[in-house]
């Protein structure tokens, strides 16, 4: 398997969107993200997204050329709209500005219409705790992959959520999830490592388990029925919760800001039109509440007491929500990010059709 170096991942996205017209600020954005997002294992949402991408550039949906602009501000409020490009320089966009709007009233929240697809919620939720602000985020998705307790097909989307926090003596607490049991692209990235899929992640259209990746995939992105399972798995209660966790996503990330839901969207739009994604973002300034300095020694506090818990097994740690990742980044810088072989060949051809060299080299630390 090829091992690349965030360097070259982040040239090889950037190469690609610049290739495809791509402004070369926007296009620097998205790739900042992108690999931040490979760097942390997100592996679903990072380069292996370019070849979704293309087909929405190819269709006319994505429109890479149209920069993300201001439709309206009042107050610590303010909307953008992301010109039916890419999500994520809209989306870095409307993160900073919130904690802009933050800063001067104690909380900022900021809407974002006409988008797409944007990563990982959680990298705009670090963007505010980095900051030194919480951070929470919201998005509506295009896909329509969950099937709700009681239906026999999907209905909602992956519909992620993420919040953040700044810590005095640790990285930041960073969740970052999606409301369905696992995001749909996990699905595709287990299909393209040839992996089974954990049970319980996905049904087929009679509700019954799937394991088989190929077939799994299928079920996800092909078939009109089955899908993946709410937050909670199967079990009426989790699932209940699951499915309703994922409404209120969208409320916030797509209804409040005039964003479509899919199923409805689905009966009129057309091939080349774009998604209409909303998202959703709110930074809120912790010293409003107390005196500098004392929410982020808490923090800590509590997740050294979390930390401190007796292990079930004594060799692993027990750890806090964007520990992991934080542990992923740390090793992929230093030994490459891996590309497995079924995703270096998407990619070869994603950079044919684009006209532009294929970057992704073994990482030389991790061959030494």
């Amino acid at each position: 398997m090829l091992l690349a170096t965030a360097d070259a991942i982040r040239a090889q996205c950037l190469s690609v969107l610049r290739a495809w017209g791509m402004p070369d600020d926007l296009a620097a954005t998205t790739a900042d993200i992108m690999t931040e997002t490979d760097l942390m294992g997100v592996d679903s949402h990072g380069i292996s997204m370019l070849m979704t991408y293309e087909e929405g550039v190819k269709r006319g949906q994505i429109r890479l050329g149209n920069p993300p602009r201001l439709e309206r501000r009042h107050g610590a409020t303010a909307l953008l709209d992301g010109g039916d490009g890419l999500g994520h320089p809209v989306s870095v966009m409307g993160m900073n500005l919130a904690v802009e709007l933050a800063g001067e009233h104690g909380v900022g929240v900021v809407g974002v219409v006409n988008s797409h697809h944007f990563g990982a919620a959680g990298a705009y939720a670090r963007i505010a705790s980095r900051r030194g602000f919480l951070g929470m985020v919201a998005s509506s998705t295009r896909g329509v992959l969950m099937v709700p307790t009681g239906a026999a097909e999907p209905i909602l989307g992956t519909n992620p959520w993420a919040f953040s926090a700044p810590a005095a003596r640790h990285n930041d607490f960073v969740l970052d999830m999606a409301t369905t049991t696992v995001a749909g692209n996990k699905v595709r990235v287990h299909h393209l490592n040839n992996k089974p899929l954990p049970e319980g992640w996905v049904v087929d259209g009679d509700g019954q388990g799937v394991t088989d990746s190929r077939v799994g995939n299928d079920y996800v992105f092909k078939h009109a029925e089955g899908g993946i399972t709410p937050l909670g798995g199967t079990g009426a209660m989790g699932s209940h919760k699951g499915y309703g966790l994922a409404m209120m996503v969208h409320l916030l990330g797509g209804a409040l800001v005039g964003a479509s839901f899919s199923p409805i969207r689905n009966r009129t739009q057309g091939p080349d039109e774009p998604n209409n994604i909303g998202h959703f973002f709110l930074a809120l300034k912790p010293d409003m509440f107390r005196a500098a300095g004392l929410f982020e020694a808490d923090v800590s506090d509590a997740i050294d007491v979390l930390h401190g818990a007796k292990r079930a097994d004594p060799e692993k740690p027990v750890l806090v929500a964007g520990e992991p990742e934080d542990m992923i980044r740390e090793k992929r810088l230093a030994e490459g990010i891996p590309i497995p072989p079924a995703l270096e060949a998407q990619l070869r051809d994603v950079c044919e059709r684009a006209g532009t060299s294929f970057l992704l080299r073994p990482n030389a630390a991790a061959l030494a």
